[in-house]
């Protein structure tokens, strides 16, 4: 059976099934199983999302995958690395033993999607797919081959008839497993490889065997935020699947979350394609294109699909917009926009058509009358389109079964609402659909108006829900800050916000951001959305910091956000669905996921930090002097990486470096192509700065400036063109114009 003959073949074998240490070759279906058993507990386990099973690293495209299995007390570290496209080499070590390694047994097995037949032959398990073979052979021979017809019967027969048994020695059967134990086998090394004939892919997978490990190459995070980086890569591999219902690969919001075969948040699955948009643009657009698929008929997004249930009654938050718009400043792939503008548009005109019962341009949750998903035309059913389903900020909201919409104004809501609409303002004109820019851009500006006067509480200084005939609720959550992202607050309002964001009896604290103010009754509630911090709640507040220029606030937000993540990170592997603001820990609550893909937003203020994309700033680097390398990640060029070295900065793809510069401070709307250089320096401190292009000879330059006025370029082919500048002031201007005919040297993949 062919599952996925599109899947780059870059990335077919990797962990794509709902058991995270199984290995599959996607294209044909073909996995390869591990299976631990432990005679102290007279127990065998396939592995599945849990305690026995910790996440390491993971390449995106499966190049190095490591985890660590604990069950029955022995600890074994695991490593698959790709050989070559068609080939993967894995080896197993024992750490830590919980009994005698005679009784303790690893299997390895060998099975297809369909059941295809699997044989063992001159020391190697073989199976056939179509007119293609893959082949498992092991450094150690195998103390015992059985045949099967599933794996889970392989788990069943050591849990029935325990390790000493041989009733099911086979070499032909649906699964072949090769049978070791710790004692003779407590390290072990094993490959398969893919070929057109059994013979091949048997040398193959030898030679493979034999090659020694691989030395992949992952994007890392040192220096400022160190492991930021590292930790949004493995959390979006490890939670990258296969949906084999809808047969697409996606990055799913927790492997451990069981909500079916498949499920599908609109915003979870939009943050995904942004996070995923760091490493490869294939995955990133993989899923965005599955957040487009669940837009409905009548013009929103579903809620959630799954295999069980689809709530198309009711929506999310409009977030899709600015993700994109963000991702399309990374890798400017003017097609990732055109797939997703219709939709989005759609959606946008929906919000103002379905959820503003009474035309005032601000709109409510709801839930419409179609589909037939769970609490649809309920008051919970209606909460769920903010996403904070019991947050205490909803508990005064009233359900109107008439308008089918709540009674209050939600303050996040408009303003996520607001941010849309100028994002896509953005995407329509970048796409020349200029009647459409200017039509979002005044429905951005009427609802920043609209907030800035309707949402803002005067007596308390501060922006909160509202019913809709006039009262402010009682209970402030963070989205009290949105009115920031989406450029609402007037610069008196933006400063008030700050009050309560330091006030260690609201927002402030050493555990940050509560999703209720620590002096409500709710925050004792201490269960989801009343009273727990959110990992999106704080990347969004901190690109409302951003935008209005609170950088002070927004990296003290930011390095908070490091610290609680690493907190339950860096040990145990943690990324949280939602944390304790009264001790940081994620795992203090059975009803949190321990493994969620929005996790990573935390550790993605980290990356966002030292480089960013964003529609505040463009394209922006920040340096602190100290020591850092951010790596490879992608941009308008390509996968680059950023080091910093004895105070000076270089942009490098590969070993090139296209850019250095020894200034201390940020750098911002940066633009680097075929013909020209630009950006705005804010330096930290006065003092000389020099900036060098080497991919530029100074014969090629056509023209230097700094605030519009020429400088002068030196250097030689060796150094390439260097500027000096002299206490310039925050906010400069400088660019470089240089002939075209050097663009092979800065053209991706030059």
């Amino acid at each position: 059976m062919i599952v996925d003959p599109t899947i780059p073949v870059q990335r077919a074998w990797n962990t794509w099934s709902d058991r995270p240490a199984e290995l599959t070759f996607l294209p044909l279906g073909v996995k390869l199983t591990p299976i631990l058993y432990s005679t102290s507990q007279r127990r065998a386990t396939l592995l599945p999302p849990g305690a026995d099973i910790v996440f390491g690293r993971h390449a995106a495209d499966g190049a190095r995958i490591e985890f660590e299995t604990r069950h029955a007390g022995t600890h074994l570290d695991f490593r698959y690395d790709r050989a070559d496209p068609y080939a993967v080499r894995g080896e197993w070590n024992g750490r830590v033993p919980g009994e005698w390694g005679l009784r303790y047994w690893v299997t390895l097995c060998l099975s297809g999607a369909k059941g295809e037949e699997v044989v063992y032959r001159d020391g190697a398990a073989v199976i056939r797919v179509g007119t293609r073979h893959v082949a498992l052979v092991t450094r150690e021979e195998a103390v015992q081959v059985t045949a099967h017809d599933t794996v889970e019967a392989v788990a069943a027969d050591y849990d029935t008839n325990g390790y000493f048994h041989t009733a099911t020695r086979g070499i032909c059967g649906r699964v072949i497993a090769l049978r070791f134990n710790l004692e003779m086998m407590r390290s072990n090394a094993f490959a398969a490889a893919v070929a057109d004939c059994p013979d091949l892919a048997i040398r193959n997978a030898r030679a493979a065997l034999a090659a020694p490990a691989g030395d992949a190459c992952l994007p890392v995070q040192t220096g400022m935020h160190a492991g930021a980086l590292d930790a949004v890569r493995d959390v979006m591999a490890w939670n990258t699947v296969y949906d084999g219902i809808n047969h697409r690969p996606y990055t799913s919001v927790s492997r451990i979350w069981n909500l079916g075969k498949f499920a599908v948040w609109f915003n979870d699955q939009t943050y995904a394609a942004l996070m995923t948009g760091l490493f490869d643009t294939g995955i990133a657009r993989e899923n965005m294109a599955v957040a487009m698929a669940s837009a409905t008929p009548q013009g929103n997004f579903a809620c959630i699909v799954t295999s069980n249930d689809a709530w198309v009654d009711r929506t999310q938050a409009p977030n899709g917009a600015f993700m994109a718009w963000m991702m399309y400043l990374r890798t400017r792939d003017r097609s990732l926009l055109e797939l997703v503008y219709g939709p989005l548009v759609r959606n946008q005109r929906w919000w103002r058509t379905h959820r503003d019962p009474d035309g005032r341009g601000l709109v409510s949750c709801g839930t419409s009358a179609v589909g037939e998903g769970l609490y649809k035309g309920t008051h919970f059913g209606a909460r769920n389109e903010t996403g904070m389903d019991n947050s205490p900020t909803h508990d005064e909201a009233v359900y109107d079964p008439h308008t089918r919409t709540l009674s209050l104004l939600d303050v996040g809501l408009n303003c996520t609402l607001a941010l849309d609409a100028e994002m896509l303002a953005l995407i329509a004109a970048e796409l020349g659909h200029d009647t459409e820019a200017a039509e979002f851009a005044a429905l951005a500006a009427s609802g920043r108006a609209l907030i800035r006067d309707e949402l803002w509480d005067e007596t308390r200084g501060i922006f909160a829900n509202r019913q809709r005939d006039g009262g402010f609720v009682r209970s402030l959550g963070p989205t009290s800050f949105y009115p920031l992202i989406c450029g609402a607050a007037t610069p008196e309002q933006a400063h008030s916000l700050l009050r309560y964001l330091e006030d260690p009896a609201t927002f402030g604290g050493e555990y940050v951001l509560p999703n209720v103010t620590r002096d409500d009754p709710a925050f004792a509630d201490n269960v989801y959305w009343r009273g727990r911090i959110w990992p999106n709640v704080n990347y969004f507040v901190w690109h409302g910091l951003r935008r209005y220029g609170f950088d002070e606030q927004a990296s003290r937000l930011a390095a908070q956000s490091m610290a609680l993540f690493n907190q339950s990170w860096t040990t145990r592997r943690i990324s949280g669905e939602n944390y304790s603001a009264i001790d940081g820990e994620a795992s203090d609550q059975p009803d949190t996921d321990l493994f969620l893909s929005w996790g990573a937003m935390l550790p993605m203020l980290g990356v966002a930090e030292v480089m960013d994309f964003n529609p505040w700033t463009g394209w922006e680097i920040t340096i602190t002097g100290q020591d850092t390398v951010l790596g490879p990640v992608q941009s308008p060029l390509g996968a680059l990486t950023l080091v910093v070295r004895d105070g000076v900065m270089r942009l490098m793809r590969g070993a090139r470096v296209l850019l250095y510069c020894d200034m201390v401070g940020r750098m911002t709307d940066i633009v680097l192509d075929k013909g020209m250089f630009s950006c705005r320096l804010a330096p930290a401190r006065s003092g000389r700065i020099i900036l060098g292009l080497p991919f530029v000879s100074p014969e090629k330059t056509i023209a230097a400036q700094v605030n519009g006025h020429g400088v002068a370029i030196t250097g030689d082919t060796a150094t390439g063109s260097l500027i000096a500048l002299d206490d310039i002031g925050a906010g400069a201007t400088v660019s470089v114009h240089y002939t075209p005919t050097i663009a092979a040297a800065i053209a991706p993949g030059a």
